[in-house]
């Protein structure tokens, strides 16, 4: 079976977390401490702070933010429920805003009409771009929409660590970026995430929140306020070190194999059959989802490809289409889109690992699927 993505563990990375497990300092420690350093150096931010997950990342940010019960957050209506579960994790009402059917996000005109529209009794108080399967939302058309509201901006950079746009990484745009480090993703620990910030006291308190508002002093350990137990071990921060010098390339071999994917994939495009992503120079392709013409079944194509052992799946869901938002729909057709891409996304195998070989297997295969619904 040609799976939908790889984790790239290396033996070097098993070693690394047999040394932990040798050592027998199992909790966030040194390896903790020391991932965090180099990923504020990679990401180009002075404060990284690891956790247990990314939705550990953005329930923890939000609680920083100050967000809760009374407040409103602006979310996109296609991504991961976790973006919008952490909302209501703190009290807060999520607001949904109509996507690009291109880049997959948000942009500045979804937004503004997402807040003209707005007629709730909470107040407005933060918005969560994603940077949906690695594109870079336009942050700096986003920042002019968020000052001129007083929003504070929550970047949701799960699926792209290592994207960027105008020479600064995703997360680092916003007042705190979130991170997964899931097995999907380019860089992964099994479970975990990263939240980075330029502000200093937000980063401490991030860092006191995450364990259990406890911090270390000259006396000892002090509590401040309740706190979580949202800690990443140091196992998988050695596993995470081990992988974060070779992550730039395998970034660009993912920009390559979607230059590849791109170019086999132009003749179905031009046939009508599917529609591709819109790319963007410092996309750094986590997934990649093609979106099938209407009636096309997906289920079908999905099942045709598995018995050709290749895998492959939705991209992301709409959230307005999903039980626990329901009552969050967007007004008239705004949600066309979202609806459209959980309906008929199709995310197709892609990792690092693989290359133009792989790409004709799957062109192959999902262009007889695709004739065998058009016969």
């Amino acid at each position: 079976m040609l799976r939908l993505s790889l984790p790239h563990i290396g033996d070097d990375g098993i070693e690394a977390v047999a040394a932990v497990l040798r050592a027998g300092n199992l909790v966030h420690g040194a390896q903790g401490a020391a991932f965090e350093r180099e990923l504020a150096a990679w990401l180009g931010v002075p404060h990284a702070i690891v956790v247990s997950s990314g939705t550990a990342a953005l329930h923890l940010a939000l609680v920083a933010l100050g967000v809760g019960p009374g407040d409103a957050v602006l979310v996109p209506d296609f991504t991961f429920p976790a973006t919008a579960n952490a909302v209501l994790l703190v009290g807060a009402r999520p607001v949904l805003v109509a996507v690009d059917p291109g880049s997959y996000c948000i942009t500045r005109d979804t937004v503004q009409a997402a807040i003209s529209g707005w007629h709730g009794p909470e107040t407005l108080r933060a918005i969560v771009p994603v940077h949906e399967f690695g594109h870079p939302v336009d942050m700096d058309a986003l920042g002019t929409v968020s000052r001129r509201h007083g929003l504070r901006v929550l970047e949701d950079a799960a699926c792209a660590i290592g994207a960027e746009a105008g020479g600064v990484k995703v997360g680092a745009f916003g007042d705190i970026g979130c991170f997964s480090l899931h097995p999907r993703k380019t860089l992964t620990t099994g479970e975990g995430g990263i939240l980075v910030t330029r502000d200093a006291p937000l980063a401490q308190r991030l860092r006191r929140l995450r364990n259990h508002g406890m911090e270390r002093g000259a006396t000892g350990m002090q509590f401040y306020e309740a706190g979580y137990n949202y800690r990443l071990t140091d196992i998988q921060s050695a596993l995470g070190r081990t992988q974060l010098p070779r992550l730039q390339g395998w970034i660009e071999a993912r920009r390559m194999l979607a230059v590849h994917y791109l170019r086999a994939l132009a003749p179905l495009a031009a046939a009508g059959w599917i529609s591709l992503p819109v790319g963007h120079a410092g996309h750094s392709w986590q997934t990649f989802m093609v979106v099938l013409a209407d009636g096309i079944k997906r289920d079908a194509v999905i099942a045709q490809l598995a018995a050709n052992g290749i895998e492959a799946n939705l991209g992301a869901q709409c959230l307005s289409a999903l039980a626990p938002f329901e009552r969050f729909s967007l007004e008239g057709d705004a949600g066309v889109v979202a609806q459209r891409l959980y309906r008929q996304g199709l995310a197709l195998p892609f990792c690092e690992q693989y290359g133009e070989a792989e790409v004709a297997r799957v062109t192959v295969a999902l262009e007889t699927a695709l004739q065998g619904q058009h016969a």
